[in-house]
Formats: C-alpha cells, sequence, structure tokens
C-alpha cells in the first residue's frame, strides 16, 4: 500500500510568506500573472487595500500524499484547514513547492521544470501567484479542504512542501496555537517503472497492484 502521511512534518518557516514564483504548472496562469501586473501599474487600488492585518488562528488537521509514487500514475494531494482562532480567516490560502524544480541550465527564459503534472486543483482557488491557491473567507471553527490530482512524470526522490496563509498580500498572518507558520513537508519517492497492474476478469476493471 502507498505509505501516506497524516500530519506532516515540520519545515523550516520562510520569514515572510510570498507568492512561490516558478513552482507548480498551472494552465492559464501565464494570462493571470499578465493581468495582475497591468492590474497593478498605474492609479488604481492597492490590491491589499481591503485585507485586514492581524493573525489569525489555523490548524492543519489533516493531510496526505502518497510517499511512494509511479511515473504517470495520478495521487493526490490533500490539505484539510480548520479555523482555530475566534476571527474569520479573511481569504485561506496555500502555497505550494515542489511540483516544479529549477533547470540548472544557465540562460533558460524558464527555467522552471514540472516534476508532477497539476492535472485538478482546489476548485476556485486560482490566484495571480503561481503555486498558490484560495478559497476565500473562513469563519471560526470551520475547515476547509484543499485537494490537487497531479501526475509525477519526473522519477526520484523530491520534496514537496506547503504553507497556509490567511491572505494572499502578508497583511493576515496564519498562525498555529504554538505561535508559528502553519506548514507541511513530504519526500516522495517517484518510481520509474509503471505500476504492476492487472484486470478484473469479471468486471473488466483494471486493478493496480499497491506498494
Amino acid at each position: 500500500m502507498h505509505a501516506e502521511s497524516q500530519s506532516a512534518r515540520k519545515i523550516e518557516p520562510p520569514g515572510t510568506f510570498l507568492p512561490a514564483m516558478g513552482t507548480g504548472l498551472r494552465l492559464g496562469m501565464v494570462g493571470a500573472l499578465f493581468a495582475f501586473v497591468v492590474g497593478g501599474c498605474g492609479g488604481g487600488d492597492r490590491q491589499d487595500k481591503n485585507e485586514p492585518s492581524g493573525t489569525f488562528g489555523v490548524q492543519v488537521v489533516r493531510d496526505s500524499f502518497p510517499l511512494s509514487q509511479h511515473i504517470a500514475r495520478q495521487s493526490r494531494l490533500r490539505i484539510l484547514v480548520r479555523n482555530s482562532g475566534q476571527k474569520t480567516i479573511p481569504n485561506l490560502a496555500v502555497t505550494v513547492k515542489g511540483f516544479s524544480e529549477a533547470d540548472p541550465q544557465k540562460g533558460l527564459a524558464d527555467s522552471s521544470r514540472p516534476v508532477w503534472i497539476i492535472d485538478r486543483w482546489p476548485k476556485g482557488g486560482d490566484t495571480a501567484y503561481v503555486g498558490t491557491w484560495a478559497l476565500g473567507s473562513l469563519a471560526p471553527g470551520a475547515t476547509r479542504t484543499f485537494e490537487w490530482r497531479v501526475t509525477p512524470i519526473k522519477a526520484g526522490l523530491h520534496d514537496v512542501r506547503y504553507e497556509v496563509a490567511a491572505g494572499l498580500n502578508g497583511k493576515a498572518k496564519a498562525e498555529t496555537s504554538g505561535g508559528d507558520k502553519p506548514t507541511g513537508s513530504f519526500t516522495v519517492r517517484v518510481s520509474g517503472k509503471p505500476a504492476d497492474a492487472r484486470v478484473n476478469p469479471a468486471t473488466g476493471q483494471v486493478v493496480r497492484k499497491e506498494q
């Protein structure tokens, strides 16, 4: 069976919450980024004008991602987040780093190379930041699930990290009960061999052998 991480290990939290540019493969993100840049130029309102400042309590109730995967076989990353504070979270967001990696070759116009293809991301969660998804406000005590369906295309050992935020612009900050940033990570081994499979003669369904 796949090994799955429940309550992933802590990672060293970054100093500030910043958009994870270049992390993850997103359809249509070039257009979204262009719109964001154009909208941010000139005399328009600041994007963070309506984002409240403050700290908001967050608990990662559960997370899971298979730690053993196979090339071209789809897997799911799930993160269940709870508002553990007394205030409504303005815009619950998750940034994922590790769906792509930087190509060391110099002189490339785009050095980002996918490790996983993102087949489906949290519905309605698109943002102007590559690698960041947001699902709106969350009332105290309520929970919300972020889910991605991804297909690995590069074999090897890869790290996937995530960070939860209370907004997109850094004014609304998410914090655990211990005063840390809510983060997690998975170390995933992707096999270059296809998963074992057989056909059920009774139903004709392809049954894959879990490893």
